[in-house]
């Protein structure tokens, strides 16, 4: 899996995979690969989901002390 995959670029390569399957396009010799790759990238999804949910997390505790220190004034 690539280091530098973007979510957007994870997330539509999955949405193709997902539709070549729904529509039948793909065989049954691709399909285990095509099952592997889904996975891959739905671990790529989650991680850039995971990061981003934490960072905002981290930005908006350092937002929080600063809001209740004017509350108090």
């Amino acid at each position: 899996m690539e280091q530098n995959y973007t979510y957007t670029d994870a997330f539509n390569e999955l949405q193709t995979i997902v539709r070549e399957i729904e529509n039948g396009s793909t065989n049954i010799d691709e399909l285990a690969e095509k099952i592997k790759r889904a996975s891959d990238l739905i671990q790529v999804c989650k991680a850039k989901l995971t990061a981003t949910e934490e960072e905002v997390n981290s930005l908006l505790q350092k937002i929080s002390p600063a809001e209740e220190t004017n509350e108090e004034e």
